[in-house]
């Protein structure tokens, strides 16, 4: 039984309080323009006071024309630094580590929102997304390590690179999306390149002494298993990250298309991944991680921070409850807007989670 309150080390020499992450989840709480607000500030700080051991922002967009959703917070332009700053400073100062998660939308950019067509590695109809020429390729490169430098002057401990949930970098390891003929496409030696360069190029411009981790799908979205599992292993090779956050929608589910009852002898999803030798490579994983139970299980299983997603929303200080109660169970679903209001959350994030049902009581 591993401890809730020990901490933790990464490879880059950075440590964490304690293995709780708060998830990157979308809020829709910031300014149009990319800035900062109050609401996102005092939602994410609350966070860290919670005694998170890190406090990861959203999806934070890399270009203008990669915005996925109203309200994103941006890292795209020098504008957004100020108050990158005043939010990383608050984060720290509860001992919590500050990191921005990189971010395109790629094919999922609302034409509505970005004024244009959404683009992607190939033409999409059904999206009316156009395909990215080579020099625009190269430029999304250079725009995702000019975040990573925008991030780490905003006081950022480190970034995240968004590769998962059908975005733009996952666009190009679907080999059912990339049908690029360039050194972009085809093989997933080719398909998965575009990560690999980002990551040389954050190493390049930011030092080794800056946290990086990269974030991943193994289903959905066009994703394969097998061939998620073999980029994993190609990150970990590379000594350049220091943690894989896999997005597994469900951490105790079957791959899709296993049923719970098949056999015995099926693996779960959550150990595909923990079978790998991750070597000094941190694992982290998200999904339907709500009670200290689950948080002990998951640990146990060999992963070695939990990233916490509802169960952050429903309790702001979540870690505590559950280094105080191993047993800790949060509120059950769905929850009274006055609760959330006294969680941290906004009208704004409160009216995007009355999409999800059975969240916010009606």
């Amino acid at each position: 039984m591993k401890k809730l309150n020990e901490k933790i080390i990464f490879p880059c020499g950075i440590s964490m309080k304690n293995p709780f992450m708060l998830a990157p989840l979308t809020n829709t709480q910031s300014f149009e323009d990319g800035c900062l607000s109050n609401d996102e500030y005092n939602w994410l700080t609350m966070r860290s006071k919670g005694e998170f051991g890190m406090t990861m922002s959203c999806a934070s967009h890399v270009q203008k024309k990669g915005k996925g959703f109203p309200g994103q917070l941006g890292i795209f332009d020098d504008n957004h630094i100020e108050g990158l700053k005043k939010l990383t400073e608050k984060i720290k100062s509860y001992n919590s580590l500050a990191v921005a998660q990189l971010h395109h939308a790629g094919m999922r950019s609302p034409e509505d929102i970005i004024g244009e067509r959404p683009v992607c590695p190939s033409s999409d109809e059904e999206t009316n997304s156009r395909a990215l020429t080579l020099e625009e390729v190269k430029e999304l490169i250079d725009d995702f390590i000019s975040a990573a430098v925008r991030a780490k002057k905003s006081g950022y401990d480190g970034v995240e690179i968004h590769g998962a949930h059908g975005y733009i970098l996952c666009q190009f390891l679907s080999s059912s999306i990339n049908k690029r003929e360039d050194e972009y496409g085809g093989s997933l030696e080719n398909r998965s390149r575009i990560i690999f360069e980002i990551i040389d190029g954050i190493r390049t411009e930011c030092g080794e002494k800056f946290l990086l981790g990269v974030r991943l799908s193994p289903e959905r979205f066009g994703m394969d298993l097998e061939e998620i599992k073999i980029v994993c292993k190609q990150l970990i090779d590379t000594k350049k990250v220091d943690f894989l956050d896999i997005s597994l929608w469900d951490s105790f589910k079957y791959p899709a298309g296993e049923k719970d009852n098949d056999n015995s002898n099926k693996k779960t999803l959550l150990e595909h991944f923990t079978e790998l030798d991750f070597k000094d490579v941190l694992l982290t994983v998200a999904g339907n991680i709500r009670t200290g139970q689950d948080v002990q299980k998951v640990i146990n299983s060999g992963v070695d921070f939990v990233t916490i997603g509802r169960a952050a929303i429903v309790n702001h200080d979540f870690p505590k409850l559950v280094i105080n109660n191993p047993s800790f169970e949060p509120l059950n679903l769905p929850v009274s807007k006055d609760h959330l209001r006294k969680e941290g959350v906004s009208e704004k994030f409160i009216e995007y989670l009355g999409a999800f049902k059975g969240f916010v009581e009606e």
